[in-house]
């Protein structure tokens, strides 16, 4: 057994994928926009994340824009059969390198083209809704005119699946009176644990719960714990934060991104990091600390 399949798997669509995945938005350039430094070094990390047995790789084609798209067809076209491309659309970047809503029908046709052409791909296997209602996370707005539009290009067979992501639970009731819905992709690590409810929720409902930012948004003192567990059971913060989340819910995808195949063989290895109880408590206690 290789290191990342003792994370286990789960279900996403009809597909089973590892636990432990990649997030693709890293591998352009600063602020996620224009081309990577090294692009010998984005193309690297990505055949070395499949050769370690990652099949979740996550992307949009608002990543560069068209960046990491495109270097994923390059990295790994033609596809290994097991391997499961998730992209998400609602955003378009401007000139000067900002994050614009983009909602509209024509809009979400748009993107999901984008996002066949760019990777090569006829259908799309899961595509996520991202909502843009709050600028910090999410925020209550009715989602039902861009879903059902995206749900058309489902019924069109140009997507297989329909996610949704930066969603409130509000939403996601919403958003299952209109299609079936495969995925939440929202914020949420150790220490900040808004989704508590929700991700429980989910488990027992067998849907997937893939947070970003797992070190995202850290007080000092937070950081201070985690560094702190971590030295203490020989890792990096990243792997503790990792492996908690592992630990955390069963339904929980992991979607770590790099530009550094060193750093990405790193946060891989945390399916092997098992947290003591003691561990665990102390990361706890610093997020009830500051909450």
């Amino acid at each position: 057994m290789t290191s990342i399949e003792k994370a286990g798997t789960h279900v996403l669509g009809d597909r089973a994928v590892r636990r432990l995945g990649y997030g693709a938005m890293q591998l352009a350039g600063p602020g996620v926009f224009g081309p990577p430094k090294d692009r010998a070094a984005a193309i690297a990390v990505l055949r070395e994340a499949v050769a370690s047995g990652v099949n979740h790789i996550d992307t949009s084609d608002f990543y560069g824009p068209h960046v990491t798209n495109q270097l994923i067809r390059e990295a790994l076209a033609p596809y290994p059969d097991d391997l499961v491309l998730v992209t998400k659309i609602g955003a378009v970047r401007g000139a000067d390198a900002s994050w614009n809503p983009a909602f509209s029908a024509e809009q979400l046709t748009a993107a999901v083209h984008d996002n066949l052409r760019n990777l090569g791909l006829d259908v799309l296997e899961v595509v996520n809704l991202r909502l843009m209602f709050g600028v910090h996370g999410p925020a209550e707005g009715s989602l039902e005119a861009p879903l059902t539009a995206l749900a058309e290009l489902q019924r069109k067979g140009l997507v297989r699946h329909i996610g949704l992501s930066n969603v409130t639970p509000t939403q996601i009731a919403e958003g299952r009176r209109i299609c079936a819905i495969a995925c939440v992709q929202n914020m949420y690590n150790v220490m900040h644990r808004d989704d508590d409810a929700l991700i429980d929720d989910l488990a027992r409902e067998n849907v997937p719960y893939v947070p970003f930012f797992p070190l995202g948004g850290f007080t000092p003192l937070q950081s201070t714990v985690l560094s702190r567990v971590a030295a203490r059971l020989g890792a990096t913060p990243m792997q503790v934060a990792l492996a908690w989340l592992l630990r955390r819910a069963p339904n929980i995808l992991l979607i770590p991104g790099t530009g550094s195949v060193a750093h990405l063989r790193e946060n891989l290895a945390a399916a092997e990091l098992s947290l003591p109880d003691d561990a665990v408590a102390e990361l706890e206690g610093a997020a009830r600390t500051a909450a």
